[in-house]
């Protein structure tokens, strides 16, 4: 063996280990590619930010028309193949869910952090340290946050109105945001429940959004009880009903059909009556354990028959049938009812006695059923009246945020200043404690974050039509400004409030402007934009290729 001649390296060629169709790369180019990526992603959104924000208009693949300026619907809509690109995208999306707002700010942030480390890369400077960096300046940035926020009382109405006239601020509807900012208050405030540990806001199950186009924007109202797009099964049936009795069926009122085909076989006459007797009999035995209790109002979310309608009527009971599970939940909430399962263990506990008025009301060619003026109820409809289909649905979307940030605000009561003076204020922040700190090679990253965070002054002021440059030189100096030298020698950063007045461009304090942010968006958004730029710069390999079918 020792004998045999070594074999010259490269003699046998490249070994081909994947597929030919495989595209790769790999290193600088993967990562430089991933920063580009990640840069057109935050262009698409970035005029959508502020109260000056453009509006975007999307074809969907059904031919519909979307027009939104909401970061997440817009990247929702957009068709991407780059796998960054995507991971961007994913960004907006675990935004919405987890606080519903902020969804551009995210992106733009996380495009910018990319964007920084480009020359921290192209100066061979390894992506380990880079993300080290990134890391040590978030915490940093976590601690000047909290020393930034502000306490808020939840039932101070002109504090929590001032808050979500913030966030509408930068929507298409806020033109009418003295209609829509107390809707959003007090759908949330209706929906949230305390209990002796924590507080429960669900308002995806019980605070309904209907939206009727026509009429005028005034006539959108939160009601103190539910509605849902229902008439009553019989034409004479009873229409407007104070104070009624409400009982919530979710097993048929008819006679059971069998689970398989069933065949019978009948060679008597007499045995045929029989059967349609016993049929009716079952109905009439159903409908008269639901009469003894005396109930106003019957709804199932299922079936009635023709005859059950019949014995509901002579009673003078008013039924509805084929519920939708969700309305029927929320009828359940507003009107402290039960949801029985079986007509034979209805208890008088099940009946809901909490609804002060139920009526049938006529709107366009549609008939609601309106169960309103209901004692503390737990769920609500909110109506949306508007001109057109469009309108209605960013509306809508608007409306969630909203509610959104009033949710996010009743479970951690804190505030941050708006109009990007947050995000000045950590900048700066970081700026100055990468100079104090000695941090060797991290420093650069350190300071990459602080100079990423003015993104979002400077895209409020371009999307004013100010000069940026001026703009954010003033804003700098004003937060240079709030910097007092402690006991020790080491300067101290004390809360600073100015920002970008995003309807002038303006440098102003957002104290007595009134802008603020909920904490919990504000700590999310800069938390999910830092750790995204992390994971995608560690990225240093992108192979994709079709597997064979």
């Amino acid at each position: 063996m020792a004998g045999m001649g070594a074999i010259p390296q490269g003699a046998l060629g490249p070994v081909m280990v994947l597929n030919a169709k495989t595209q790769r790369q790999t290193g600088r180019e993967a990562q430089i590619g991933n920063i580009h990526a990640a840069r057109a992603v935050a262009d698409i959104i970035r005029t959508t930010l502020g109260p000056r924000s453009m509006l975007k208009m999307l074809l969907d693949p059904m031919g519909g028309i979307v027009m939104t300026n909401d970061g997440h619907c817009i990247l929702r809509e957009v068709d991407v193949s780059h796998p960054t690109a995507k991971s961007m995208i994913e960004l907006s999306r675990s935004q919405d869910e987890e606080v519903g707002d902020g969804t551009t700010s995210v992106i733009i942030l996380a495009a910018e952090m990319l964007i920084l480390a480009e020359p921290l890369l192209r100066s061979q400077l390894h992506p380990t340290i880079i993300v080290q960096g990134y890391n040590t300046a978030l915490q940093a940035a976590l601690d000047i946050c909290n020393a930034q926020a502000l306490h808020l009382d939840i039932n101070d109405d002109v504090a929590m109105t001032k808050l979500v006239t913030s966030c509408m601020g930068t929507k298409f509807s806020s033109r009418w945001n003295d209609i829509l900012v107390p809707m959003a208050i007090r759908s949330v405030l209706t929906v949230a429940r305390q209990s002796t540990d924590k507080t429960e806001v669900d308002i995806k199950r019980y605070a309904k959004v209907e939206k009727i186009p026509g009429g005028e924007m005034s006539d959108c109202e939160v009601l103190d009880g539910v509605m849902f797009n229902k008439d009553v099964t019989h034409a004479k049936m009873r229409r407007r009903i104070e104070n009624p009795r409400i009982l919530l069926i979710d097993s048929p009122l008819e006679y059971k059909k069998g689970e398989s085909q069933t065949n019978v076989e009948i060679t008597n006459e007499e045995d045929w009556s029989t059967m349609l007797r016993i049929e009716e009999e079952y109905v009439e035995n159903l409908c008269a354990e639901i009469i003894a209790f005396k109930p106003d109002i019957v709804c199932t979310e299922k079936g009635v028959s023709d005859l059950a309608q019949h014995f509901f009527h002579k009673a003078g009971i008013t039924v509805f049938r084929r519920l939708r599970k969700s309305d029927n939940n929320r009828v359940a909430r507003a009107t402290g009812a039960t949801i029985v399962s079986r007509t034979d263990e209805i208890q008088e506990s099940d009946i809901g006695t909490k609804c002060g008025l139920f009526e049938m009301r006529k709107i366009g060619d549609e008939y609601f059923c309106y169960l309103i003026k209901c004692e503390d109820p737990k769920a609500c409809t909110i109506v949306l009246r508007g001109g057109s289909k469009d309108v209605l649905n960013e509306m809508e979307r608007n409306l969630t945020d909203a509610m959104q940030v009033v949710r996010n605000v009743v479970f951690e009561p804190k505030l941050l200043p708006g109009g990007g003076a947050t995000e000045m204020a950590v900048g700066v922040g970081l700026m100055k404690k990468g100079e104090m700190v000695d941090m060797g090679v991290r420093k650069g990253a350190f300071q990459a974050v602080g100079k990423g965070m003015e993104v979002i002054p400077r895209t409020l002021a371009e999307n004013c039509g100010v000069s940026v440059i001026r703009t954010v030189t003033q804003l700098r100096a004003k937060h240079a400004e709030a910097f007092e030298e402690g006991d020790d020698g080491v300067a101290v950063q004390k809360p600073c409030r100015w920002g970008v007045n995003g309807v002038t461009g303006k440098v102003e304090d957002m104290d007595k402007l009134g802008i603020w942010e909920p904490y919990s968006v504000k700590v999310q958004t800069i938390k999910t934009a830092i750790e995204s730029a992390c994971m995608i710069l560690r990225i240093d390999d992108i192979v994709s290729g079709t597997k064979k079918k």
